[in-house]
Formats: C-alpha cells, sequence, structure tokens
C-alpha cells in the first residue's frame, strides 16, 4: 500500500515500565497487512527521528508501544485521550509467518523490539503455529508484556541481563539452555541481539531491524544494510530481512 497520512484519536496512553508507554489509537487499520509494519508519529508538525512498529491491531485502531528516548517521545507520552495523532502510513514489509511449514515456531525479542512480536504471535497461532517466545531485558523493571503474551497461550521464557527475573543473561543462552536452536524464528531487537540469534540458531529465520531505521520513509539512507542482493534501506525494503541474506559471519 503506498505511504499516506492517516489520522487517529487516542484513546488511552499509559505507562507499561520504566519509560515504555502503550498507546491505544482508533482509526484504519487496512493498511496492515503483516505483523512487524510500522508508522511514523508528527509532533509538533515534525516526524519522529524514528518510526514505531505496530504492538497489535483490529478493525477500529492499533496499539503502539514506545519508549521515551527524547523530546518527540516525551511529547507524545503526553498526549491525553481523545487527543489526535498524526501518522504517516503504509510503511514497511513485516514477517511472515506463512513462509515456514513448521508448527512450532520461535519468537526472541529484546526491549522495544518486543511489541512487533505480539501481532505477530496472535497471527501465528491463527495459522495453527504455537509460538515459543523468549523476550529479553536490561532488569526487572524494564519488563512489560509477559501475562500479555501468555494469556495468548505462547509459551513464554525470559532474560534479563542482571538476573532479576528468568534466566541471567541474553536471549541466546536461553535458546541454548531451553534446546531451541533448531526452531524456526522470528527476531526484534537491537543489533547484538539479533547478531547472537542468528548465530546460535541452526534454522531458517526473520530478522526485523527496525531498531535501526532512521526517518522511516527512505529520506536519509542511514538505515542502509549490506546483503547478498546488494544494500538495502531498512525503511524501504524492510525491516524484515531473511537470516540467509544478511551478511554475516557466524565465527
Amino acid at each position: 500500500m503506498k505511504e499516506r497520512i492517516q489520522q487517529y484519536r487516542i484513546i488511552s496512553n499509559w505507562q507499561l515500565a520504566d519509560q515504555v508507554f502503550e498507546m491505544e489509537l482508533e482509526g484504519d487499520s487496512s493498511w496492515i497487512t503483516h505483523p512487524g509494519q510500522f508508522l511514523n508519529v508528527t509532533i509538533d508538525n515534525a516526524y519522529l527521528k524514528r518510526p514505531i512498529s505496530i504492538c497489535d491491531w483490529n478493525e477500529n485502531g492499533l496499539t503502539l508501544i514506545y519508549k521515551v528516548v527524547g523530546f518527540g517521545t516525551k511529547q507524545m507520552s503526553q498526549k491525553p485521550p481523545g487527543s489526535m495523532l498524526e501518522c504517516l502510513v503504509g510503511l514497511g514489509n513485516g514477517f511472515t509467518p506463512e513462509a515456514f511449514e513448521d508448527k512450532r515456531v520461535l519468537l526472541v525479542g529484546g526491549g522495544v523490539g518486543v511489541p512487533p512480536l505480539y501481532g505477530l504471535a496472535k497471527t501465528c497461532l491463527k495459522q495453527g503455529k504455537q509460538p515459543v517466545v523468549i523476550l529479553g531485558f536490561t532488569s526487572e523493571k524494564d519488563i512489560f508484556y509477559i501475562k500479555k503474551f501468555t494469556d495468548l497461550g505462547c509459551d513464554v521464557k525470559l532474560s534479563t541481563n542482571d538476573g532479576s527475573q528468568g534466566v541471567k543473561g541474553f536471549v541466546s543462552d536461553v535458546m541454548v539452555q531451553e534446546g531451541l536452536t533448531d526452531l524456526p524464528y522470528f527476531a526484534c531487537g537491537p543489533m547484538p541481539m539479533l547478531k547472537a540469534v542468528w548465530k546460535t540458531s541452526s534454522a531458517p529465520g526473520q530478522l526485523s531491524f527496525e531498531e535501526r531505521m532512521g526517518c522511516g520513509f527512505g529520506a536519509c539512507m542511514g538505515c542502509s544494510c549490506e546483503t547478498i542482493s546488494g544494500s538495502k534501506r531498512i525503511c524501504k525494503e524492510g525491516p524484515v530481512l531473511s537470516s540467509q541474506e544478511v551478511l554475516w559471519t557466524k565465527d
């Protein structure tokens, strides 16, 4: 779908965890075709520095989860229910769980890479797949959405860098400890996490590079990634790339 401006009405906007907010929006969601797509929010007539991935959606609207990291997202966190939000929509390719025939799949998210996995988990379940979800956070105060995933019926495993909850370490440590390295996977999070998952897994996967995006619509060229097909702009040809096309080495 072609990029376009869309107005949304804010239904709720509340804090989930340390500097992490959930915003429910009412408006058109027909442009969303796959989990992991994103939009760009306008604050004071300027786009946020980085777009935001869709967490969940239905016929009436959508849900965003975002972290306050600067002036724009701070302003966003202060917007009251009932106010309007202008967004650029029709962005990103998203995950394609139908690409794998396996009934058991692995969903791996770190920090603000967790939100797009929620809509992905719902999509997987609708397709008859059973998601095993590994969520990684820095510490207990950063954790959110664990109950949301378990309420869906997902098998959820947790890691924290400081060991305050779950496995002490990283999501890749959980993959090894739980014997999950052979499951087809979907991963979203910071680059070190994506590389660790890619190196640890022996199965094919899909990687969302949403954290690398800059402007979100191809103007800044700041999110280019080298692949076997040449350089790709994450915001225009991603954010999801297959594990087979990234140019990394396992040594």
